[in-house]
């Protein structure tokens, strides 16, 4: 474990996970999705190979995926394709072969039975997309609230949402640094550092412990299996 500095604050935190290399392998089924989608929209095979997908919200990769094909990306067409993506998701999480990351159904068990009984997502997934993909394996319920790619494309402009859903559910104020963004990106890192917010981030994606140190997390994980040592950190 590798701790930067000190948490903002003693207080319980609010919790706010990522999806994708976070909680789950979705086994390849969002970008099986996409491809689908592009090519039953605009005809177009392979619109997304070489683009790099781990940390964007979902309305950024269709953009950049659009562009990189020398198409414009007008809200109408993004609209069709998310449509289609959805149709496309249902089906292809069916088919994958998924898994949740190490450690995930212990902890998120611990994390509810523990005082933390609204946790929420921070994640990149259009909203209907991360249902999707969580209620496979019976853990989208431990999410009471979220901020999603759905709100806004840039992630670094995600967590006042969550923060204000989170107020809409406990009738609660709370400040950006009474929040914790858990992933497995330099991007879930980045999206907590305007708020004030802590970052705890995981190495269960493609990125190194390195790597995300280097991003400048407040804690650095190899991954959730630790179930003590995380409700130490965020209790």
């Amino acid at each position: 474990m590798h701790v930067r500095g000190k948490s903002p604050s003693n207080d319980m935190k609010i919790l706010l996970f990522d999806i994708d290399g976070t909680l789950i392998d979705s086994g390849g089924a969002g970008r099986r999705a996409l491809e689908r989608s592009f090519s039953e929209i605009i005809g177009v095979e392979n619109a997304i190979d070489g683009l790099r997908l781990a940390g964007k919200t979902d309305p950024l990769i269709l953009r950049e995926a659009l562009e990189g094909n020398n198409i414009s990306p007008t809200e109408d067409l993004i609209s069709m394709l998310k449509v289609s993506y959805i149709e496309n998701l249902k089906e292809q999480i069916v088919l994958a072969d998924k898994s949740l990351k190490p450690g995930v159904s212990r902890l998120l068990e611990a994390l509810s039975s523990n005082d933390h009984k609204h946790m929420g997502l921070l994640t990149g997934n259009i909203a209907e997309g991360a249902r999707i993909k969580l209620e496979p394996f019976g853990i989208f319920d431990y999410f009471s609230f979220g901020a999603y790619g759905s709100d806004e494309e840039d992630r670094d402009s995600l967590l006042p949402y969550a923060q204000k859903r989170y107020t809409e559910i406990t009738g609660k104020a709370a400040s950006g640094e009474q929040f914790v963004v858990i992933g497995d990106t330099p991007r879930d890192v980045d999206c907590a550092k305007p708020y004030g917010a802590m970052s705890i981030a995981v190495a269960t994606g493609f990125h190194t412990e390195e790597e995300l140190r280097a991003a400048g997390a407040n804690v650095v994980l190899g991954d959730l299996t630790d179930t003590e040592g995380f409700l130490e950190l965020v209790s």
